[in-house]
């Protein structure tokens, strides 16, 4: 194979470098991708290969962890109440 002085990163990810690209482990991302979450692989030959691309995809439709704070800023603002601690928190805008 002829060495490219330019570095590419790899579109094709085994199970195992997958799962590390997500931040998960390699049995979390198995249920990922049995419950749709990630995508489901592609077959190369004999190999077994994640898409990159499509896991991006799939990472970002993840929900968002809510922790409710934006809410009660938002509550808070709107309704001019609100506990001190909230009211010191308000997003200014």
């Amino acid at each position: 194979m002829k060495i490219d002085a330019i570095s590419y990163p790899p579109r094709g990810l085994s199970r195992d470098e997958a799962a590390r690209y997500v931040g998960v482990g390699s049995t979390l991302f198995d249920e990922m991708v049995a419950d749709g979450r990630m995508p489901t692989p592609k077959r190369i030959n004999s190999r077994t290969v994640w898409d990159r691309a499509a896991i991006d995809i799939a990472f970002t439709s993840l929900p968002e962890n809510d922790s409710g704070l934006q809410t009660l800023l938002e509550r808070s603002r709107r309704d001019g109440k609100g506990s001190p601690q909230i009211r010191s928190l308000r997003i200014r805008g």
